[in-house]
């Protein structure tokens, strides 16, 4: 994820009991940014290989304009989107949750999400942390195969902060603390706050199974109590 914190009219991914979210996430077009340094400094020590299948099309044959062959073609890539998934989570031997460590080793501050993103051809973590005080927000990059922090850069945004500070108010488990709940009903590969319209914030953390299937759980800010979470995006 990058910076921006994303204002998510949820329908699709509606929270536990409905209704619209926020979710808080890093991207590169801030009201205000000033970089330390480039996303990743460094190259991830995991590597991705990609098949060539992305968008294949078959052109010039009038019988792939069947339903019946669209019906297929979408089952194919969903198989080899779950093969994609299931690799990527397997290869990144950090955890969220050490993930999320390494990156407050490397900037103070508290964790607000955390996935496992495409770098450059590389796969990292991607950490988005709110600074201690003030509108500061920090993105680290920590390599998923060695736990080294990659890199990170810094921008402002006082809208935004003030936003997640609500959604954390009172909370007392962490996002390091959400991805460990959530482990054992698959490999973690994102962990996300999101501020439900009733004023309560939920970590919203995504699962893959060994088959490449995504789960999504929420996990109570108070609490930590795990449940059957918002529908993908």
């Amino acid at each position: 994820m990058k910076r921006n914190i994303v204002i998510a009219t949820v329908a699709a991914a509606a929270l536990i009991g409905g209704g619209t979210a926020t979710t808080f996430a890093l991207s590169g077009d801030g009201e205000s940014s000033s970089a330390s340094s480039a996303s990743s400094a460094q190259k991830s020590s995991v590597q991705l290989k990609d098949d060539g299948t992305r968008g294949a099309e078959v052109r010039g044959d009038d019988r792939y304009d069947d339903d019946r062959y669209d019906d297929r073609d979408d089952r194919d890539d969903d198989r080899r989107e779950d093969a994609r998934d299931a690799a990527e989570a397997k290869a990144a031997k950090v955890s969220a949750a050490d993930a999320i460590a390494a990156a407050l080793k490397s900037v103070n501050g508290t964790a607000v999400s955390a996935d496992l993103d495409s770098d450059g051809g590389g796969l990292v973590w991607d950490v988005d942390v709110l600074g201690k005080s003030g509108d500061t927000w920090h993105s680290v990059h920590v390599d998923p195969g060695t736990g080294k922090v990659l890199g990170s850069h810094t921008e402002q945004d006082a809208e935004d902060a003030a936003e997640a500070r609500a959604a954390l108010k009172g909370s007392s488990v962490s996002a390091a603390d959400a991805a460990k709940a959530a482990a054992d009903k698959g490999t973690v590969t994102s962990v996300d706050l999101e501020d439900e319209t009733a004023g309560r914030g939920v970590w919203d953390v995504e699962t893959v199974s060994g088959k490449g299937a995504e789960s999504h759980w929420a996990v109570d800010l108070s609490s930590g109590k795990v449940t059957a979470g918002p529908l993908d995006d």
